[in-house]
């Protein structure tokens, strides 16, 4: 395992040690690169891999499913899926087209907390401030062999925090598997669905009848009714409230409050 990977592993190495990596992750777009200055990559970050090597990085990522898993080893055809189901969409086509990214470079944060309470913004700021989390935390898509499915993917990834705040979750390990159970619906990616039946294993008895008995089936039902969440240009809808946009989208206020849940 350790000679498939060890290719892979050199790369990352090597991106580590790139001055100005997390800024140009957070504010580039993905692209397809011209320059050749890695053999075989097809966009900025990217690392070839063969089907193995693919098939355990996926197998890993089922132990990190829950935090930052390397998105995007597997889940090709799901991934052209949502692609096409975002380019028949006005506003994904848009997204699509102009590829905008979440990060605290791209984010007016002063903007946000001046709009009204009840705000997407201002409720999206609160979430980040709660909960002690940053939008810089998504690691760039290196493995996908496709630089317009590597933008879905990362958006999809970047567009996770947002999830929260619209399914009023916490960050806590509840909070995360419910939200995964959520986006294993409305995605059908491998690494979604493993974080969804494996997460669950972390819980207490008591969450996991929690889980079980109310949330999983509140999280089902508002991910197959509501519409692809990828299609949505949120950095376009601060100033709508939250409540008229889970409205738009049939999303229904949890069952149960679960702070203090673990």
């Amino acid at each position: 395992m350790a000679t498939l990977l060890s290719p892979v592993l050199r790369r990352l190495r090597g991106l580590r040690r790139l001055p100005g990596l997390p800024r140009l992750a957070a504010e580039m777009p993905l692209r397809a690169r011209s320059d050749g200055a890695v053999a075989g990559a097809l966009y900025s970050h990217h690392i070839p891999t063969s089907p193995l090597q693919k098939a355990l990085l996926a197998a890993g990522s089922a132990l990190l499913a829950l935090s930052d898993p390397p998105a995007s080893t597997t889940g090709h055809r799901t991934l052209k899926v949502l692609r096409d189901q975002m380019r028949r969409d006005p506003e994904g086509a848009q997204i699509l087209q102009e590829r905008p990214r979440i990060s605290t470079s791209t984010l007016d944060l002063g903007k946000l907390q001046g709009l009204p309470e009840g705000s997407l913004g201002r409720e999206y700021l609160r979430f980040l401030d709660v909960n002690r989390v940053s939008p810089d935390t998504r690691a760039p898509t290196r493995f996908v062999d496709d630089e317009e499915l590597a933008y879905v993917i990362q958006r999809y990834r970047e567009v996770h925090d947002m999830l929260h705040t619209l399914l009023g979750m916490p960050t806590n390990i509840l909070g995360e598997i419910v939200v995964k159970w959520f986006e294993a619906v409305q995605t059908g990616l491998p690494m979604c669905i493993l974080g969804a039946l494996f997460g669950p294993i972390q819980l207490s008895a008591q969450s996991l009848q929690v889980l079980v008995s109310e949330l999983i089936p509140w999280a089902v039902q508002n991910g197959r009714r509501a519409p692809c969440v990828l299609n949505l240009y949120y950095e376009r809808r601060w100033e709508q409230s939250l409540r008229a946009l889970r409205e738009e989208l049939g999303i229904t206020a949890p069952p149960v409050h679960i702070q203090g849940l673990a």
